[in-house]
């Protein structure tokens, strides 16, 4: 049995080490990851405008004072599909080997804008709609054209590196120019062939269907996958997946970072976006949320299990380890607990670490649709403190600071009996271990 079970966990941990280093998903990983800062200057720069600068301004001073907000807004979350095009694109390359990422980044970007439509159709001041030409709204290039920046970078970058590989096709000027105009003569006749070819495709898209690539994808693609996925209990099962794989040893980034927080910071974005405009918020479910409700103290929300193992644990392992971990836990950062108490591979903690995060997001869900509190509309550091991270995620709701109280008392009383578990489970472990010392 023991066999068995070594074996299963040996083929998960492959299956899942697999998965996390998928190239496509580890490309987007890590463009989502070197945009972050720009998100969350963004959610800053909206709760700025809107909630400390109109307690302390008023008038045309209030509209002069946020126009700093404003024009952050364009220069992130309304520039972001243009973005993640670009940063998707660099990734992808690097992650592929590809001497010149620049030169893919360059080309996934400017493919996004050849697949966007040549004529738009706009609200002018009076409010009356008319079709525009020549011109690239925010619409589509930032929160609302994410998901079709992402597939269109990965996509334009493999058929760029495909390309760029055929040895007839490069252009090598020789060893006595600079490495810059080298490189990109190296690329020249690729970049062509692959702009081209996309060109090609929104022509036909347009003239066949009246449709964009953009549409298209947001339509059929973005937004079945993104209810699915960031509906309430399609979030709970994909988070709760990944907190299981902790058991294993495994990051739970495996399934987080690369399938669910990318639509999650997507519905972040909207939400922010939306905020900012004055409009009704969209997502309930997005990247805030489920950190700031659902990430108390780390994966697994440990906060609650260190203030439980300060309660009633008796073992005074896992009690320094809390005293060791309590600092960085404030912070959301558990590794110390995740190893030290362990989470890994102990089973008697393994079902509150799971649930417990579950519980909150289905809480702050809860107490979001029935009014009680706002809905989380800036994306804040993942390293901010409980009880100070739901007051900013929503904006200043402190509201939304009870729910998460609550959720942490009620992550405690859950986590109480398994501490209790594992104690005795430890007591047990060493008496055996010092019987078979005895015996040798």
């Amino acid at each position: 049995m023991d066999n068995n079970k070594r074996k299963f966990v040996d083929k998960f941990t492959m299956f899942a080490a697999k998965l996390g280093n998928e190239i496509h998903l580890r490309s987007l990983r890590d463009a989502f990851a070197t945009m972050m800062p720009l998100y969350i200057l963004a959610g800053l720069a909206v709760l700025l405008n809107n909630t400390v600068f109109t307690w302390i301004f008023s008038g045309d001073t209030l509209a002069n004072v946020q126009y700093w907000g404003t024009v952050i807004a364009n220069g992130t979350l309304n520039v972001s599909g243009l973005l993640i095009a670009a940063m998707a694109g660099y990734y992808m390359a690097q992650n592929r080997d590809f001497k010149n990422p620049l030169s893919a980044a360059l080309v996934s970007m400017a493919t996004l804008v050849v697949m966007m439509p040549n004529t738009v159709n706009v609200q002018d001041v009076n409010g009356n709609l008319v079709d525009v030409a020549g011109v690239l709204p925010f619409a589509n290039l930032g929160t609302g054209a994410m998901f079709a920046g992402i597939i269109i970078g990965l996509l334009s970058t493999e058929v760029f590196v495909k390309v760029s590989s055929i040895k007839k096709l490069q252009v090598n000027l020789g060893d006595n120019i600079p490495p810059a105009v080298g490189s990109s003569f190296n690329v020249l006749i690729p970049v062509i062939i692959v702009m081209s070819l996309f060109a090609i495709v929104s022509a036909l898209l347009f003239n066949i269907t009246g449709m964009n690539l953009i549409n298209l994808i947001t339509t059929f693609i973005q937004e079945p996958l993104r209810h699915i996925s960031t509906g309430l209990w399609g979030c709970i099962i994909l988070y709760s997946l990944g907190n299981m794989l902790w058991f294993f040893g495994i990051h739970q980034s495996v399934i987080y970072s690369s399938i669910l927080e990318p639509l999650l910071i997507i519905n972040i974005t909207e939400n922010i976006a939306a905020f900012n405009a004055g409009q009704e918020i969209p997502n309930i479910i997005n990247v805030s949320q489920v950190a700031t409700f659902g990430l108390i103290g780390g994966s697994g929300s440990t906060i609650c299990l260190l203030i439980a193992t300060f309660i009633i644990g008796r073992s005074l392992v896992t009690k320094n380890v809390a005293k060791l971990a309590i600092a960085p836990g404030i912070f959301n950062i558990n590794e110390p607990v995740i190893f030290g108490y362990p989470i890994v591979y102990n089973i008697s903690l393994i079902i509150p670490f799971v649930l417990v995060p579950a519980m909150g997001i289905f809480i702050s869900y809860m107490a979001t649709v029935t009014g009680f509190m706002d809905p989380c509309v800036v994306q804040i550091p993942w390293t901010t403190p409980p009880l100070l991270s739901a007051f900013l995620a929503t904006a200043g709701d402190y509201r939304a600071v009870i729910v998460q109280a609550v959720i942490i008392i009620l992550g405690i009383l859950i986590y109480i009996p398994f501490v209790r578990i594992n104690d005795k489970v430890l007591a047990k472990q060493a008496e055996l271990e010092n019987s078979k010392m005895q015996e040798e």
